[in-house]
């Protein structure tokens, strides 16, 4: 089986994918994070990061769910 690997950011429009700018795409997916929190407060986001993930990508996971989204909702599955 042959797999194709995308090399540009696809977004949806009328229900059909078509292939964008990562301004646009980056632009989209900003939309919809402000949309969610204007429509349903800070505590409907969460962020789940892996435990395998380094320490630096950790912080940065936490720092934007706490700084940028206003949430607390930060989980790490590091117990296991």
């Amino acid at each position: 089986m042959k797999y194709t690997r995308l090399t540009q950011p696809l977004v949806r429009d009328n229900g059909e994918l078509r292939p964008a700018s990562w301004d646009e795409a980056l632009d989209r997916a900003a939309a919809g994070f402000q949309r969610n929190l204007d429509a349903h407060g800070p505590d409907a986001y969460g962020m789940f990061s892996c435990s395998r993930a380094t320490n630096e990508m950790n912080f940065m996971a936490q720092k934007f769910t706490r700084v940028v989204m206003g949430s607390n909702n930060v989980d790490s599955c590091n117990r296991t």
